[in-house]
């Protein structure tokens, strides 16, 4: 099969069984890769070398851990709410579920279940299916209920941009906070020195 019918067929991005499900043999996709046509992403995930630009940690993640969520400092990045840029990618699943081995540099952390898709949004990375990703208002609940193990300047800094912003509500923020054990008094008390 030619490469380009292979390329219609695959997509930008495919998974190794996929590969083999469309004829594509273990040595010539190893070929693929080693002449650089195709990039090995980790955990057998492939990318075409010319498919448009992507962030591969994120394409790893989104191919491979379908409820993974980014959380805490990367979506507060993603939002603009804080600067510094994280040194690995922190990602959240529901609790109980198992650990991914990735070769993208992660934080994984485990939220609990009941309040695992509040102010969960999707975000394209360019997989074939979006990653999730955490609201403003969500992360910063986040950020606050973990100050402790997080650090509370991080916390402070984005709540602080956040309630720069127009259109913000400070209301919708302690509402979504009262689904999170002890998260709405530390919210209101961070609220009430900013404000």
């Amino acid at each position: 099969m030619a490469t380009i019918d292979l390329r219609k067929l695959l997509g930008d991005t495919f998974r190794y069984r996929e590969a083999r499900a469309a004829g594509l043999s273990d040595g010539r996709l190893y070929r693929l890769r080693d002449t650089g046509a195709v990039l090995a992403i980790g955990g057998g995930v492939y990318r075409w070398a010319d498919a448009p630009l992507a962030d591969l940690d994120l394409v790893e993640i989104a191919e491979r851990v379908r409820s993974a969520t980014l959380c805490l400092e990367t979506a507060l990045a993603r939002h603009g709410l804080i600067d510094s840029i994280p040194a690995a990618i922190d990602i959240a699943i529901p609790r109980g579920n198992a650990r991914p081995v990735l070769k993208a540099p992660c934080r994984l952390h485990q939220f609990d279940r009941p309040t695992f898709n509040l102010g969960r949004e999707a975000l394209d990375v360019g997989a074939r299916t979006p990653i999730g990703i955490y609201s403003a208002e969500r992360s910063l609940v986040d950020i606050v209920r973990t100050r402790h193990l997080q650090g509370t300047e991080v916390a402070w800094e984005a709540l602080r941009r956040w309630l720069g912003r127009s259109g913000r509500s400070p209301a919708q923020l302690i509402e979504l906070a009262k689904h999170f054990s002890g998260a709405e008094p530390a919210l209101r008390k961070s609220l009430e020195v900013l404000l």
